[in-house]
């Protein structure tokens, strides 16, 4: 065991936790921004594992979480527009730690791999990941100013 397979089990248990408890607790609001949460943290987790085992396809499973997780999001925010409504929910500071672990992962490992194509593909990983969980965040909250019906 290496110091990456040690962070992603880090990353895995203490996000796996809570994700877990959000989506065992609570009204369907706060569920999903566990379901939210779990993206954010298994796709770090994912880019650890893939530099702890120098397996380059984790790499690419980590790019599709980052892509379709948000996406996921969306589509039951969409779903269960009527009880977010009436509920409201907010997770800003979830939201901004789960965009630092996932921005402090992407730089370690830009570090560690050097310039080259799999930096590029790190750093598309990193900004759909933080990008795609604000927004998704952002929906969950109440949606956009300005934006009529969303």
């Amino acid at each position: 065991m290496n110091g990456w397979i040690l962070a992603a089990g880090v990353v895995l248990g203490g996000g796996g936790a809570a994700a877990l408890w959000g989506v065992a607790t609570g009204p369907p609001a706060h569920r999903m921004i566990a379901q939210n949460l779990t993206t954010s943290a298994v796709c770090p987790a994912l880019l650890l594992l893939a530099q702890g085992y120098g397996r380059p396809a984790y790499v690419d499973l980590a790019l599709l979480l980052a892509l379709l997780g948000p996406v996921g999001t969306l589509v039951f925010a969409r779903l269960l527009s009527d009880d977010l409504e009436r509920e409201q929910p907010s997770a800003w500071g979830l939201t901004w730690a789960a965009a630092g672990l996932g921005a402090a992962v992407v730089i370690a490992l830009c570090v560690a791999g050097g310039p080259g194509r799999a930096m590029v593909k790190l750093l598309l990983i990193g900004t759909l990941l933080i990008a795609g969980n604000v927004i998704a965040s952002r929906a969950l909250s109440g949606g956009f100013r300005g934006v009529r019906g969303g």
